[in-house]
């Protein structure tokens, strides 16, 4: 299947606009077409520094000027986050990210700690992710020279939307975060949050600026806002599974090759919405208690899912040949 990065706004809005099923049943074929339908990528999110957040992202329980009851703590210790992945890894996960609540990354010790935790965690043989906001080329450099396979930024939501949700940085800021990735040669991960009172528009428009990236990123989170008390969009309404359908669905359409991420706000959907959700193209989501500060299902409901399912993990470094060099490590496909 050609891929394309020259969609128009027009033919994004008709593939989403379709009739659900219709939408559904066409995304199904894709995805049957491109991926292993039966096998998803388990990930686990790690919050490694907490809280205490700059900036003004409406939707967040970390910034520091909304109060949310989360306590700020800072970077945990390498031995900490080291035993979380094991523990990932044992559940089940074969990609571990780590986030940390700065608005971008500044070159002093935490950053060099994180590296050397990058080092670390790449040894256990998992896909090392890593969400710690803005970023320089130099940066993304060391991060890849650390052992990095991929780097989460999110756009969020649409351009037009943007300043909306938030003051405290540009869009441009985050499509410059993407490109030092991309050039970097870091796998880019990068989706957005559906349920910030955004219209459909805003979500085609985000899908859009996604699908005609230089690159499609190699993994798209879909997250449905769970609203925290103390933030702006603290009462919000629950985003439908309808919704997420959509935009599951759509994305991979328009990024047949992508993994597109069940994200945030799984610990409401029922597994029957998750089932259409994976039907819909979905082929990845994150699994443990939290995600940073949010509840999540954890791995023992996850793998009573996949058996009633019939899913099963993606092994690690599945795109990379055994043996070949993969940011600094020799790689090993793990089960």
């Amino acid at each position: 299947m050609t891929l394309r990065t020259d969609w128009t706004l027009d033919e994004v809005h008709a593939i989403y606009n379709q009739p659900v099923l219709e939408l559904v049943t066409q995304a199904a074929a894709i995805h049957a077409q491109t991926q292993a339908t039966g096998e998803v990528q388990v990930c686990t999110l790690l919050s490694v520094k907490t809280g205490g957040c700059p900036e003004d992202c409406a939707y967040c329980p970390q910034a520091a000027r909304y109060h949310t009851g989360v306590q700020a703590h800072k970077l945990l210790p390498d031995a900490e986050v080291l035993a979380s992945a094991q523990r990932a890894k044992d559940s089940g996960s074969t990609r571990f990210c780590m986030g940390a609540a700065w608005r971008e990354i500044r070159d002093n010790r935490d950053f060099d700690r994180v590296l050397g935790m990058v080092e670390q965690v790449n040894g256990l043989g998992l896909e090392v992710c890593c969400t710690l906001g803005m970023l320089n080329e130099y940066q993304a450099e060391r991060l890849k020279q650390a052992g990095l396979y991929a780097y989460n930024h999110n756009l969020d939501t649409s351009r037009e939307k943007y300043d909306d949700i938030i003051t405290t940085r540009t869009y441009d800021d985050r499509l410059n975060t993407l490109e030092h990735v991309r050039k970097a040669g870091i796998s880019v991960c990068s989706g957005g949050i559906i349920g910030l009172g955004e219209t459909d528009e805003d979500r085609i428009a985000m899908l859009h600026t996604l699908a005609t990236l230089p690159a499609h990123p190699e993994s798209v989170p879909v997250n449905a806002l769970v609203p925290v008390a103390g933030t702006p969009l603290a009462d919000q309404p629950r985003v439908s599974v309808w919704e997420m359908l959509r935009m599951i669905a759509t994305a991979r359409i328009l990024m047949p090759h992508t993994m597109v991420r069940l994200s945030a706000g799984r610990q409401e959907m029922p597994v029957t919405e998750q089932a259409l959700c994976f039907l819909a193209g979905a082929n990845s989501i994150f699994s443990g208690e939290k995600l940073l500060t949010t509840p999540n299902p954890d791995f023992d409901a996850d793998k009573q899912m996949f058996a009633l399912l019939g899913l099963k993990p993606r092994k690690s470094f599945k795109d990379v040949p055994e043996g070949a060099t993969v940011l600094g490590r020799t790689a090993t496909v793990e089960a």
